[in-house]
């Protein structure tokens, strides 16, 4: 059963400017906007115009149009923070991760000393999960820098 888009979310308010926030993108098709809890430098939120709730629910031809959004965006943040890599994050829905249910992207800029690749999050929590972090049923919590890797066992 699909779940009614809320033009309540927050999302929505600000994209009729009842809310603020640190605008970097914003054309007839999206929003790009600084996070404002980020989960890394320059951590990025990229939406549609368009009411949609999740990837499920946008329109193709509008997808098709954001995603180009996305890609520009990414490129302005991998050049603006001198990240070596990106990440591109988004959820769908309470038990996909989401939390705000406008559809939106997460862009977070990276560099290779502070990344763990997950092969290597996934060989070594076997190995040695004292060491390199605390593992609690399928979350391993690195440390050294608050990465938060989800991963199962099998």
């Amino acid at each position: 059963m699909s779940v009614a888009y809320d033009p309540q979310n927050i999302f929505a308010k600000i994209l009729r400017g009842e809310i603020p926030a640190h605008k970097v993108y914003e054309d007839d098709i999206a929003l790009a906007m600084m996070d404002i809890m980020p989960r890394a430098e320059g951590h990025t939120l990229v939406i549609p115009k368009q009411p949609a709730r999740g990837l499920i629910d946008v329109d193709p031809e509008n997808l098709a149009q954001l995603i180009k959004r996305v890609q520009h965006v990414a490129k302005a943040v991998k050049t603006a923070f001198g990240a070596e890599g990106l990440t591109l994050q988004q959820f769908n829905e309470s038990a996909g991760g989401q939390v705000i249910f406008h559809l939106h992207f997460h862009i977070l800029s990276s560099v290779e000393s502070s990344f763990i690749p997950r092969s290597r999050c996934l060989v070594n929590s076997w190995r040695s999960s004292s060491k390199l972090g605390r593992t609690t049923s399928n979350l391993v919590i690195w440390p050294s820098n608050r990465r938060v890797s989800h991963w199962r066992k099998g």
